[in-house]
This record gives structure tokens, sequence and C-alpha cells, in this order.
């Protein structure tokens, strides 16, 4: 078995999900990939279970019933990969805004020492491509935004491309994450940042789906922009303390 495992959340992504399962499984480092999808009406899923039989133990699969979030997708992959034991658990998308290329880097990153890389469109200026420029100032404020309210040292806090070693999921209480939209990648974040553990931004290039449809919405932006002061006002009366070695 791999000891790296990427989770990728899909709801209809059919237009996708082949080429970028090839493309993965492709890399000179071996991973493994869970694809959670919720209930897929276009047959996501049919499609990964038809590719099983080609990639046998390395390609799982999770069907949940309906849209549920993907904050709950993550939470299930995560708990998924720390009952089967991997050491490196990343988290991209099924559209091809992540190059798969990085995900070497992010594994990199954990094994030199980090415990979170951050897949990061911010580290160095603004890298991202094919996006309408009010989304782009739209996603570089609110990660300013985040920086501002939580003192997070981050500079893309929003960013959903991400390693963990297994330590921090094993340390951050799952059930406890509250948010299942955009907000969801900042409060990963903010938790293993307070309980201590070491996060690095790793630069890549962010480049906007081609095939498909983008899932961000108005509600999302919302979650988010009040989430953060509510996360961080609670995080006063709380004490962070690890349930294992940093």
């Amino acid at each position: 078995m791999n000891d790296s495992i990427v989770i990728i959340p899909t709801y209809n992504e059919k237009e996708n999900i082949e080429a970028i399962l090839t493309a993965v499984f492709s890399l000179s480092q071996p991973f493994d990939i869970l694809i959670v999808d919720d209930g897929s009406p276009d047959g996501t899923a049919a499609i990964v279970k038809n590719l099983q039989q080609t990639y046998s133990t390395k390609l799982h699969l999770l069907e949940r019933s309906g849209k549920q979030g993907l904050g709950t997708a993550y939470i299930a992959g995560f708990r998924y990969a720390l009952e089967h034991g991997y050491e490196y658990i990343l988290e991209m998308d099924a559209d091809f805004s992540h190059d798969p290329k990085d995900l070497v880097s992010l594994r990199q990153s954990c094994e030199g020492g980090s415990h979170v890389a951050i897949g990061s469109r911010y580290a160095t200026g603004v890298n991202v491509v094919n996006w309408p420029m009010g989304r782009v100032l739209l996603s570089y404020f609110a990660s300013w935004y985040v920086r501002l309210i939580t003192s997070m040292p981050i500079m893309d806090t929003t960013a959903g491309f991400v390693c963990y070693r297994k330590k921090v999921l094993e340390t951050i209480p799952l059930d406890q994450v509250k948010f299942v939209g955009y907000a969801f990648q900042i409060e990963m974040k903010f938790l293993a940042w307070k309980y201590g553990f070491i996060l690095k931004e790793v630069p890549i290039i962010f480049t906007e789906r081609t095939r498909g449809q983008s899932k961000m919405s108005a509600g999302i932006f919302k979650e988010a922009f009040f989430g953060v002061l509510q996360m961080t006002v609670q995080s006063w009366f709380k004490k962070y303390i690890p349930t294992s070695t940093v």
C-alpha cells in the first residue's frame, strides 16, 4: 500500500474525472486516490467504478447521497485515510485548477518537516490564470481579511490544495469542525496552526476550470466572512493541547 492518498470530492465531474485520475496515477511519486462523490446525477461515480477495474487497489470510492458540502466530504475522506493508515493525506479539486504535478511538491514539503503543506496562489504574488479580475480581488482580499482577523501567518488561507501529515488529522477533533463550505479550508488551517503544527506554503499556479461548472456561490462567501469572526472569537476561550507530539 502507498503511504499517500489524494482525496478528491466530486459532484458532476464526468468531464474531468478520468483525465484527473490518469494524471495523478502517471506521476513519478505513487499516490492512491479516494473519490468522495455526493450522488452526482451525471454518473461520475459510475465512471470511477469502471476505472477501479483498471487501477485496482489504488482507486477508492465513497458514495454519499446528495450534496452534503465540501467540508463534510473531506472529513469523510480524512476518516477513511486515517482508518487505512496513510501517512500523507492530500486534498485537491477534480477540475485541473490544481496541477497534479504539484502533489509531489506538497508531499515533499511534509516529508521534509512541515506538518501542513499548502499549495499557495499568493505566496509569491498572485498566481492565478483565467480568473476575471473581480474574482481575483475577492479571493486575494478574502485571504487578507482572514489574516487580519485571525493573525494566521498564511498568505493563501482559503487554499484547497493541501497535504496533511497523519498526526495533524489525528490531533484536530474532526467531529468539531463546523464549516461545510468555503470556510472549511480556513478552519482546518486555523486549527492546525492553533495546535502548534508547522504550516508551509508551496507556490503553485492556479488555473480556472475549462470543463464543468464552478461550485462557488454567494452563500459560500457569506459563510466564510461571518464564520471567521465567530471562529476567532470562540478560539479565545479554548485551550489547544495536542493529543500527539507535534
